[in-house]
């Protein structure tokens, strides 16, 4: 019997490689002669290294960059030199991880990071660069990246303005000039919201970032005005465009400062993983995620690897942490558990996550026996 384990990261407790080896764990309980194949994925956010890492012939690399607040961090990325491609995620260097809650501070943070990551990679020789974006502490729409890159960001008299938010409705031009040719830049992205509005990056992303009540629609008029302030100097504008908002707008400035295209992330990451391949020859797929809701049907991982095996008629089953909405969902898997079914308290699921996924897997394994 052959059993693909294709599971993302349990966000807090397990990344999807210590995730793939508890469920294989708890399914070898039941099935001890299966092979199993473990295929830790991820959809753009977090966890896009240790996919990468657990999967393809990467080195890994370190670089000195910027946090969101200015401070050296060390952040890792991958590079494979023989097909010259690098693997960034951009909260290495401006997550939310890296910043206290008593620290943040949108107006004055920054991806410039994500910008020195970007120049370290073609330092290397990266003529491909696939970045994963998510779990961001800014909101600069980029700005700060294009810095970084090149761009200066100047007001009415030709002074250069630190690229931070809270500056942004100063800068009356851009220049650009000594902004390098890039490579080609794919973004793996999970998310569809756009850079501003109801459903922009300010009022949806930004309250868990710091951003207060009494500061969104200042925060909303910097974004604003430096979309316009972008599409007048680059000729395009894509603060409308699915995904712009991701991250709080890096979406957006990657593509108008390096001409980087957006795709589904979970799409991007499954076809250089040769994914549907390993489905495809599977008996039957187990995939998993910290959280099973309406948000899984957006584009998340284990909807994708869903959508994967329905295509091969394989039948796939799922397992999270907990299942919101399993009515909605459960004409996606052909069976669902979840480690809070023993009720346990969400605190102890965390501290517990993999033994308690290890017996979900098992009895997940009972079911289909």
């Amino acid at each position: 019997m052959r059993i693909l384990i294709a599971p993302d990261k349990f966000k807090g407790s397990l990344s999807a490689k210590q995730a793939a080896e508890a469920i294989e764990r708890g399914v070898l309980q039941v099935f001890p002669s299966a092979t199993c194949t473990l295929l830790p994925l991820a959809d753009g956010g977090e966890g896009l290294l240790d996919a990468f890492q657990e999967n393809g012939q990467f080195t890994l690399k370190k670089s000195t960059v910027h946090d969101a607040l200015g401070r050296p961090v060390t952040a890792s990325w991958l590079l494979k030199p023989s097909e010259s491609i690098a693997i960034i995620e951009s909260s290495q260097a401006n997550g939310l991880w890296r910043i206290s809650e008593t620290e943040r501070n949108p107006a004055r943070s920054s991806t410039y990071g994500v910008g020195q990551l970007i120049h370290a990679a073609i330092s290397a020789g990266a003529t491909e660069i696939l970045i994963g974006i998510g779990g961001s502490a800014t909101n600069d729409a980029g700005v700060g990246l294009a810095a970084a890159l090149g761009c200066q960001f100047l007001d009415d008299s030709g002074q250069a303005l630190q690229p931070i938010p809270e500056n942004f409705l100063k800068i009356a031009r851009i220049d650009s000039t000594q902004l390098p040719t890039l490579p080609i830049i794919r973004v793996a992205c999970d998310v569809k919201n756009s850079l501003l509005g109801q459903r922009g990056a300010t009022r949806v992303y930004g309250p868990q970032k710091g951003i207060t009540p009494e500061d969104l629609e200042q925060s909303e008029a910097a974004l604003r005005h430096i979309s316009t302030i972008a599409a007048a100097h680059f000729g395009n504008n894509f603060s409308e465009h699915s995904g712009a908002g991701a991250a709080g707008g890096l979406g957006f400035g990657l593509m108008t400062f390096c001409g980087a295209t957006l795709e589904s992330g979970f799409n991007c990451i499954a076809h250089k993983l040769n994914a549907e391949q390993h489905i495809a020859a599977a008996d039957f797929v187990i995939t998993a995620e910290g959280s099973l809701d309406s948000q899984t049907l957006e584009g998340k991982t284990p909807i994708g690897v869903s959508q994967l095996a329905r295509k091969h008629g394989v039948p796939v089953y799922a397992l999270a942490g907990k299942i919101s909405d399993p009515e909605l969902l459960k004409e996606h898997f052909d069976g669902m558990d979840s480690i809070l079914n023993s009720g346990v308290t969400l605190e102890h699921a965390i501290a517990n996550a993999a033994e308690l996924l290890e017996q979900a897997a098992a009895r997940l394994a009972r079911a289909i026996s």
